[in-house]
């Protein structure tokens, strides 16, 4: 059940007024939520260009898809994490298809490789399942307050204190758990990275 809260309740108001093509109402909308949006993208994509591309990418979907959003089934923050998320995952299996063709052949990485990235369907569903089986296994490493927490946060979009309160816990407590999880999560995925050449892109 999506949580009713003033700020929910202020952010439905805006996506209402986003279905109707309202500019005033969409750039509020942006100005609330855009750099949570942007720190969601970031944790995907670890890199600021790749993230400031996804936010835009993100918010072109709200304009056009506002209407579709429904206040019954989810919060506005899970909505628009849900398309930050898929527009990161996307940009990730891409750039991973694009890594794996130029190390299978040619280093430099050629214009065709990118093109014939775009097609390799089995790959991209490959690609896919392997980045969602290494975050579950990263996720399963971590204290079972610090998970519900990030699961709150970064998936139903609560804020810290919202986290807090849905917990039952002091707010410190709340952004430590959040803190340390996101912690352990880096450094699960960097030690199962690939090690790249310094200076490879």
């Amino acid at each position: 059940m999506p949580i009713h809260t003033p700020e929910n309740q202020r952010l439905v108001e805006l996506l209402q007024r986003v279905a109707l093509q309202d500019h005033a109402s969409f750039k509020q909308l942006y100005d609330l939520t855009s750099a949570h949006l942007y720190g969601v993208a970031m944790r995907f994509v670890r890199k600021r260009e790749l993230a400031d591309e996804i936010l835009q990418d993100a918010f072109i979907n709200v304009w056009q898809q506002a209407g579709g959003y429904s206040a019954t089934l989810s919060t506005p923050m899970t909505w628009l994490i849900s398309i930050v998320r898929n527009k990161s995952l996307d940009r990730l299996r891409k750039g991973k298809l694009e890594f794996d063709c130029a190390s299978a052949d040619d280093p430099a990485q050629d214009p065709g490789h990118e093109e014939a990235a775009d097609h390799a369907d089995p790959h991209e569903l490959y690609a896919a399942a392997t980045e969602t089986l290494e975050l579950n296994r990263c996720l399963s490493l971590l204290e079972p307050a610090q998970r519900q927490s990030l699961a709150l946060a970064y998936y139903n979009g609560l804020s810290h204190s919202e986290v807090a309160e849905h917990l039952q816990v002091p707010l410190g407590t709340a952004k430590a758990w959040l803190r340390r999880g996101l912690e352990r999560l880096k450094k699960c995925y960097e030690a199962d990275a690939p090690a790249a050449p310094k200076g490879s892109r």
